[in-house]
């Protein structure tokens, strides 16, 4: 059983993640917060499996929220739940480290889903997220970060990754082997701890390697 907090300022918003949650089997609400003051303060008695944290909470706003979690209670994943998709909350909110992100939109068996894997160690963002994060990194330069455990060559194909291209077109824009591209693409995920390519390609931005 793993254990949650959730930090959701709407009452009923909390009832019914509470209900979701309750009902997956495997996940117990510790505690609850409608702020993120009170959110610290159970996150920091309980020290959950993950919490569960709305981006914006009065006091101390969701992203502020998931740093101080990170530094003072590193244990604890984080898992992000919102009504936004701006690219600009998207993008701070993994930079401050959360391990998962979903609209509130998404189908319950998606928000369950996320935070589950959250709790489970793994990260989760689903389509809508993974893609704006795949297309930042498609934007971007071709800075490689001195402190990267990606190669040049694994670098590059992971931005052709988030440019859309399959294992063939890669191999082909290389000139390499369809076998060498899918030897790069394990040896980025086990890099990267990502168990596809959409996780890796979140990673790497979270983590500023590309």
């Amino acid at each position: 059983m793993k254990t949650v907090v959730l930090v959701e300022d709407h009452a009923l918003t909390r009832a019914g993640l509470r209900t979701a949650l309750d009902s997956a089997g495997d996940l117990q609400v510790v505690a609850e917060a409608g702020d993120g003051p009170s959110g610290l303060a159970a996150i920091l008695e309980h020290r959950p499996d993950v919490a569960v944290i709305d981006i914006g909470l009065p006091g101390i706003d969701g992203i502020e929220l998931t740093r101080r979690v990170r530094i003072e209670a590193p244990a604890t994943r984080v898992a992000i739940l919102t009504v936004h998709d701006l690219e600009s909350e998207i993008l701070a909110s993994l930079a401050a480290g959360a391990d998962a992100y979903s609209l509130k939109t998404s189908p319950p068996e998606r928000i369950v889903a996320a935070i589950r894997t959250a709790a489970e160690g793994g990260a989760y963002f689903d389509s809508h997220i993974a893609h704006v994060a795949m297309s930042r990194i498609a934007a971007r330069g071709p800075a490689l970060s001195e402190d990267s455990p990606l190669t040049p060559r694994e670098t590059e194909i992971l931005r052709m990754i988030a440019n859309g291209r399959g294992n063939a077109e890669i191999a082909s824009a290389l000139f390499i082997g369809l076998g060498t591209v899918k030897g790069h693409i394990r040896d980025i995920l086990e890099k990267l701890a990502a168990n596809d390519r959409t996780q890796a390609a979140v990673a790497a931005l979270r983590r500023g390697l590309i």
